[in-house]
C-alpha cells in the first residue's frame, strides 16, 4: 500500500483532461471493489451460519459487513471529491450516486437490525437472512441500475479503445492498488472477526 501511494503521486501519468484527478481513480475503484467483496463474503458466512449454526460464521459476517460499509463510505467520499472537481457539486443525485446511497441505507439497516434484537441466536439468524437478501441488491445497484440510466459518471475514463487498454504505468499501479486493498481487507477481516468472537465469549462469561 505504501508503494502504491508513492507510485500514485510520483510516477502515475496524468490522463488528458483529468490532470491530478487521475489519482482518485487508484483509490475510488479499489474501495468500491472491496465493499462488493466484503458484502459477498458476509453473505457467504451468513449462509454457513444458517447451515451450521456456528457463531464464528455470524461474527465473520458481521465483521465483513462492517468493513464493506466502511469502504462503501470511502468510495462515496472519493466519488464526491471527483464530482465536485468535474461537475461543480459534491452531490448531483446521478444514478450512480443514488444507487450507492441506497446501498448504504441497506447495510446501515443491517446493523440497525442487529442492535434491535437482544437474543444472540435470534439476532444472528435474522441478520444472516437479511445479509443474504441484502447482497442481491449489490449487483443491481452497483452494476446494473447505473447502466440502465443516463449517468454523468465516466465509464470508462482511463481506457483508450477498450476497458483494459490502459497506459502500462496506469495498469501496473491500478492492479497493484487493487491487490493492496484486497490484502488490506483480508487483514482487517481477520482481525475484526477475532475481536468479535472474543467479545462474544466475554459476554457469555
Amino acid at each position: 500500500m505504501s508503494g502504491v501511494i508513492v507510485a500514485v503521486f510520483l510516477f502515475s501519468p496524468e490522463v488528458e483532461g483529468l490532470k491530478n484527478l487521475t489519482r482518485i481513480f487508484y483509490f475510488h475503484v479499489p474501495c468500491a471493489w472491496v465493499s462488493v467483496l466484503a458484502f459477498l463474503w458476509s453473505m457467504a458466512q451468513s449462509i454457513l451460519y444458517l447451515k451450521n449454526g456456528k457463531f464464528n460464521n455470524d461474527a465473520a459476517a458481521e465483521a465483513s459487513s462492517r468493513i464493506g460499509l466502511f469502504f462503501c463510505v470511502l468510495a462515496t467520499g472519493t466519488g464526491m471529491v471527483f464530482a465536485k472537481a468535474t461537475w461543480g457539486a459534491y452531490w448531483n443525485w446521478d444514478p450512480r450516486e443514488t444507487s450507492i446511497f441506497i446501498l448504504l441505507l441497506v447495510y446501515f439497516a443491517y446493523f440497525a437490525l442487529r442492535m434491535s434484537v437482544e437474543d444472540p441466536e435470534r439476532r444472528a439468524r435474522y441478520a444472516a437472512v437479511y445479509s443474504i437478501l441484502a447482497f442481491f441488491t449489490v449487483p443491481f445497484l452497483v452494476f446494473i441500475l447505473p447502466r440502465l440510466l443516463f449517468s454523468l459518471h465516466p465509464s470508462p475514463i482511463i481506457s483508450k479503445g477498450g476497458d483494459m487498454m490502459m497506459d502500462p504505468k496506469i495498469k501496473i499501479i491500478f492492479f497493484s492498488s487493487l491487490a493492496g486493498f484486497t490484502g488490506l481487507y483480508v487483514w482487517l477481516q481477520n482481525i475484526s472477526t477475532r475481536i468479535t468472537v472474543l467479545s462474544n465469549r466475554k459476554e457469555e462469561i
